[in-house]
């Protein structure tokens, strides 16, 4: 690495030795930086997620050869997401002690050591092991990241939100192609040790020094209206600057925050809900997809349109995350309701509805951070990035709880 990255990833990690400095005019981003940043961040995005879907497949196929039984299976979801939900619980608390770098290296190992973990289980338990490593890895690695778009153009929000609804299509298309073409699923997660290298290499490699910018374009003007709104500028923003808030200022951006977590929270729940609780019992004989198919399309079109909102963010904007709560609640009842009375007539109306469902996550998810960006001052930024994060962990794990058991009952019924 040459010295002008070296140099660039110490400003990161030294970032709290200095709090204070002269004020600098905004410069704007070259077109290079740009790109660069763009692609880096989307690339984050897809390393970071691609990861944890694929090796997560991976471990229900290895729990299903080892004939594990319903309880394993249900340990898996718990070591899918407890570890995340820990991390980012934890994140606007303490997350500051260890500096950018350490963190995106401990993410990159602990995405390599899940595939390793996985591959060569010979047990529920070592395969459990790696389930808890992938959750590390893509727990810390969205906290991570995402409060590190605080100090690039908000442009990478929509790059990064765009590249992880591409890990859910990509990863999962990928690692059904390779068991499809004959690979066994060790043999697979090996051949995807590159994933964790490629993320490791877009953020030391690929990002450019975060620097005073622009925040540039058809923004400038909605977040001179819209900034005050959570926290206030008192000062220049440097990485690592928000961690030196005060507990009440960290309550105060907190409070501000609740009307963009709470709905996100909202969302997740029902877009859980739906794929957890209901999916497996969306089940139609009048089509010649076998009832394994029918999920695999429900997973695919669901993934398809999270790809495609979690990328509409240069296309349009939504303020009101309320409103895609609602209409997401809207979308569990009537599937739940289609579940107990079986009124639907057709499954392509059901796949129509998915893909609705996606659409609405996606969005949600994009233009949460979006408007946190905007609302939020330049010294609390950083901070309320990294708090956000709780909300679609929280809906999710919330989701899990009342889902499964909801599942079980439903199945038992005449």
């Amino acid at each position: 690495m040459g010295g002008c990255e070296g140099s660039r990833w110490r400003l990161l990690d030294s970032e709290r030795e200095e709090t204070t400095s002269e004020p600098q005019a905004p410069l704007l981003e070259p077109q290079s930086a740009h790109w660069k940043n763009a692609v880096g961040f989307w690339l984050l995005g897809l390393c970071n997620n691609f990861s944890y879907v694929v090796m997560l497949s991976a471990a229900h196929d290895i729990l299903r050869q080892e004939r594990a039984s319903g309880n394993q299976s249900h340990a898996v979801l718990l070591a899918d997401i407890l570890p995340t939900l820990i991390i980012k619980l934890l994140a606007p608390l303490g997350l500051h002690l260890l500096p950018y770098s350490p963190r995106v290296l401990v993410s990159g190992v602990c995405s390599a050591g899940s595939f390793i973990l996985v591959a060569f289980s010979h047990s529920v338990a070592i395969s459990l092991c790696g389930v808890v490593l992938a959750s590390i890895s893509s727990g810390l690695g969205e906290v991570t990241f995402l409060s590190l778009t605080a100090f690039y153009p908000r442009a990478v929000i929509s790059w990064w939100s765009s590249g992880t609804g591409g890990a859910g299509l990509l990863g999962a298309l990928s690692y059904l192609g390779l068991t499809q073409a004959g690979l066994s699923p060790q043999h697979t997660l090996l051949s995807m040790l590159g994933i964790p290298a490629l993320l490791l290499a877009s953020y030391f490699l690929l990002l450019t020094s975060p620097e005073p910018q622009d925040p540039g374009g058809e923004d400038e003007a909605e977040t001179a209206a819209r900034q005050p709104l959570i926290g206030s500028e008192t000062s220049e923003s440097k990485p690592g600057s928000s961690w030196n808030l005060s507990l009440q200022e960290r309550w105060m951006v907190f409070k501000g925050l609740l009307c963009y977590i709470v709905p996100l929270v909202l969302v997740y729940f029902a877009e859980y809900f739906i794929n957890q609780g209901l999916f497996e019992l969306l089940f139609f004989r009048n089509t010649s997809l076998s009832h394994a198919q029918q999920y695999r399309w429900y997973q695919m079109l669901y993934q398809a349109g999270v790809f495609a909102s979690r990328s509409s963010l240069r296309c349009f904007h939504i303020r009101f995350i309320w409103v895609l709560a609602l209409l997401q609640c809207l979308n569990l009842a009537f599937l739940l309701a289609d579940v107990l009375l079986t009124f639907l007539p057709s499954i392509y109306i059901v796949f129509l509805i998915i893909l609705y469902e996606g659409l609405l996550g996606g969005a949600a998810y994009v233009n949460t951070f979006h408007n946190i960006a905007l609302e939020t001052s330049d010294q609390h930024r950083e901070f309320a990035m990294a708090a956000a994060c709780i909300s679609d962990t929280l809906g999710i794990s919330l989701s899990g709880v009342l889902a499964l058991p909801l599942h079980d009952f439903l199945c038992q019924l005449p």
